[in-house]
């Protein structure tokens, strides 16, 4: 384990402990949540693993520690990170012990339950239904025990939108309070796009549809630049090139937060795809939808409801109905070559990043651990 703290020194206030199942460089989303806790009086750890090729952790304003496990993957991995997660909580003092997502659930409560400190149940995915965890029959079982025995039992949850929060009220009567992932509305010079290119941020993982925009790629004139990794990195590098596409799609792997932001904002075009293999993704509300509207950049964007529900209001991005390669160029290049339509979607991108923005849903991360007991 990574014993060394990384991060401002603990003082007054209560202590709350994050865990997830990341190196922490990249998590935008736990960035934001534990520097507004800490920036707010309560005293903040992030735990994640180090991972092969992790660099150093950056000092921020909260504590950080990894663990460092043999294995990096599959149920010893889970395992051992819950392990090594409940035996650190048993030795510390923590007033507040979160569970972000299930695969950190089983260490928190026990501690929780054990050393009678609250519990925070942080769903940011409906895990059970996840494509990785939905047809894997034994795999979905556990994960799905693990949310019946303890879900019931919740005093405290949030989770990301309404459709997830309506799944835990219809299975368990239970109340899930939304925060949304939103981005933090900074100010930013928005100026004209030299060299468009359409942008991906994120996981290159199944159901996430980088495949499909590599294969439209066939049929739009432009560059695509895919800014994350995942389990599918090296299969879409080679459909590149068995497509004869290396010129047209390059691929930057992770890309830290302060260097992403400089990339999303020079885009033309971003997308944000799922399959609806699984209620995890069919209900979802990416961070990269955020992220994009909020660097006035148009998005394609799959039609389920929660970026409907957006798009609804605002209309900042082009929703197509299914993946198919020729559908998505089809409203690529309505978005690409049409100037009218581009600059309506853009004006409208700066006008829902008013409303939908970090700085609002901080408020209601604060007003709920502030109300915690």
């Amino acid at each position: 384990m990574d014993r060394k703290l990384n991060g401002a020194d603990k003082s007054g206030g209560r202590s709350i402990v994050f865990p997830v199942v990341n190196d922490l460089n990249y998590d935008q989303r736990m960035q934001r949540i534990c520097s507004a806790l800490q920036n707010n009086g309560f005293e903040v750890t992030l735990i994640g693993r180090e991972m092969k090729g992790s660099k150093p952790l950056k000092n921020r304003a909260f504590q950080q520690l990894r663990f460092k496990h043999k294995f990096h993957a599959g149920k010893l991995f889970y395992l051992m990170h819950n392990w090594k997660l409940f035996w650190h909580y048993i030795k510390s003092d923590y007033d507040i012990i979160v569970a972000n997502d299930l695969d950190t659930m089983v260490a928190g409560y026990l501690a929780s339950t054990i050393k009678g400190k609250p519990f925070v149940y942080d769903a940011h995915e409906y895990f059970p239904e996840l494509p990785e965890v939905v047809d894997r029959p034994l795999v979905n079982f556990v994960w799905n025990a693990v949310e019946k025995f303890v879900v019931p039992k919740l005093k405290y949850a949030y989770t990301i939108n309404e459709s997830y929060a309506g799944i835990f009220k219809e299975k368990y009567n239970k109340d899930f309070e939304i925060i949304r992932n939103a981005t933090v509305l900074e100010e930013k010079e928005f100026g004209e796009i030299e060299e468009p290119y359409i942008l991906y941020q994120g996981a290159v993982n199944i159901g996430r549809g980088v495949e499909q925009m590599i294969e439209a790629m066939q049929f739009i004139d432009s560059k695509l630049i895919i800014c994350g990794n995942g389990d599918l990195f090296e299969e879409c590098q080679k459909l590149v090139r068995d497509l004869n596409l290396e010129d047209k799609v390059e691929f930057l792997g992770f890309v830290e937060p302060e260097k992403l932001k400089k990339i999303t904002i020079k885009a033309k075009l971003g997308f944000t795809f799922f399959t609806d293999h699984g209620m995890s993704y069919y209900y979802s509300l990416a961070n990269r939808f955020f992220d994009y509207f909020h660097n006035g950049v148009p998005q394609l964007c799959i039609n389920f409801p929660e970026y409907k529900r957006i798009n609804d209001q605002f209309e900042i991005a082009v929703l197509v109905d299914d993946l198919d390669p020729k559908n998505i160029a089809e409203a690529a290049n309505k978005v690409l070559k049409d100037e009218q339509v581009y600059q309506k979607l853009r004006s409208n991108c700066l006008k829902a990043r008013a409303e939908i923005n970090w700085q609002n849903e901080e408020k209601k991360l604060l007003a709920f651990y502030n109300a915690i007991e």
